[in-house]
């Protein structure tokens, strides 16, 4: 059973079933609620996710859009909108205990990501901070 957490601890969710997609998204909502180019997500059921421990707050960025933080440590942790999404909750990857198991299957929402994400792949690259 894949768990997750945030930064500090206080909320704490798992899954049951397998993902229905995983992605990378870059619409300019993703990019001002994460604070970075994209953010990746897993598409779970949600009959299938639960809360084992916390209570995440919640941010309406738009009508029908739910997004879920830790009110403590402000870590993004998952996303509803049942509009867009019947059914599902969008989880952020990064905040699985095992991030490795749901690589992203495709990038979305390019049209607004900045154009410097592009060419991000020729950039010097180090295993830790640089010397």
């Amino acid at each position: 059973m894949p768990t997750g957490r945030c930064h500090c601890g206080a909320c704490i969710y798992a899954f049951d079933d397998a993902p229905a997609r995983t992605s990378v998204c870059h619409c300019s909502d993703c990019q001002r609620c994460a604070g970075a180019h994209g953010v990746a997500w897993l598409a779970v059921p949600s009959e299938a996710f639960r809360l084992e421990q916390g209570e995440p707050a919640l941010y309406r960025s738009s009508p029908d859009t739910e997004r879920y933080f830790c009110g403590t440590c402000g870590t993004g942790l998952y996303y509803i909108n049942e509009v867009a999404l019947p059914g599902i909750v969008d989880i952020q990857i990064a905040t699985l205990d095992d991030p490795e198991a749901f690589a992203p299957q495709v990038l979305i929402q390019l049209a607004d990501a900045p154009g410097w994400v592009a060419t991000l792949h020729t950039l010097p690259k180090f295993e830790r901070f640089p010397g």
